[in-house]
């Protein structure tokens, strides 16, 4: 019986520490810097693949641990993430930085032996970005969106960097590209938990209110998407087909920010963060059957 019972309490901390990784969120990234890898090589080595997916999600989770280790008190305040394993007491502070710590260590590791010591800076740039200014910031007011949109956008152009050991214009477009599009998609992620937000003290969106003139500056935003996606095939790294696509859904998605503008409804805004979950891997696929 004892050895069931501590079979049990050792499942429920391993699920809490996969917990603290946020998987959804960080796949997503490994996904992003796979695809910059994937398109900057000619001939995809599946084991360094695997080795990126390991490093990203290491380093990933050792950044969004940083951000719940800071905003444990406040998670508290937020239906969304009151049921975190900080807020509960399912895991202390200490054995949350104990296991940032290890897999900071282990990405760092793996980016250095098996890439480049610039791939291994900028995903340590990329943690301390989103960890220790980032996270500080939300509370500050909207200025942390577009402080937090900088490591956001990072995983392509580390995926890139790790697989060519250069930096250039080709990286700074993926980048470019993942940057502007984030902010359609949290300030959507920002409307619908928008009492949430405000109940913890935090302003996601770029205005007070949920209202038009909210929907026109998260419109003007978006709008930056369809000239951006052309990029890669202006500079040699696409072709037309792809940049199509991208331009087409550039312009599908800004249609689902003046449906917003018109309407201002939670509706509206749940189908314009769906519409920025189906873009970006759309686009960075095609991007991908499309290189030159």
């Amino acid at each position: 019986m004892d050895k069931i019972i501590d079979f049990s309490i050792s499942g429920e901390k391993i699920r809490a520490y996969i917990e603290l990784l946020k998987l959804k969120l960080t796949l997503a990234v490994v996904f992003s810097g796979v695809f910059g890898y994937c398109l900057a090589t000619d001939v995809i080595n599946w084991w360094k693949v695997l080795i990126l997916a390991v490093a990203s999600i290491a380093m990933t989770g050792a950044a969004n641990i940083i951000n719940q280790i800071i905003e444990k008190d406040s998670d508290r305040l937020m239906k969304r993430t009151a049921v975190r394993p900080l807020p509960t007491g399912r895991l202390s502070v200490s054995e949350a930085a104990g296991f940032a710590f290890l897999l900071f260590v282990v990405a760092c590791v793996l980016y250095v032996e098996v890439f480049n010591i610039r791939a291994a800076a900028l995903a340590v740039l990329s943690l301390i970005l989103y960890g220790f200014v980032y996270t500080p910031l939300k509370r500050k007011g909207q200025i942390a969106v577009y402080v937090g949109a900088l490591p956001g956008a990072f995983p392509p152009m580390i995926g890139w960097v790790a697989a060519t050991n250069h930096f250039g214009w080709e990286p700074g477009i993926l980048f470019a590209i993942q940057f502007f599009w984030q902010f359609p998609h949290f300030w959507a992620i920002g409307w619908l938990a928008f009492d949430d937000y405000k109940r913890a003290g935090i302003q996601m969106m770029p205005g007070k209110e949920k209202n038009a003139d909210t929907a026109f500056r998260i419109m003007i935003y978006t709008l930056f998407l369809v000239p951006v996606g052309w990029l890669p095939y202006a500079l040699g790294m696409t072709g037309i087909h792809s940049a199509l696509v991208a331009m087409v859904g550039g312009i599908l998605f800004l249609a689902q920010t003046f449906h917003l503008m018109r309407t201002c409804t939670d509706k509206a805004a749940l189908q314009m963060m769906f519409g920025s979950l189906l873009y970006l891997p759309v686009v960075q696929i095609v991007y991908l059957l499309d290189k030159v």
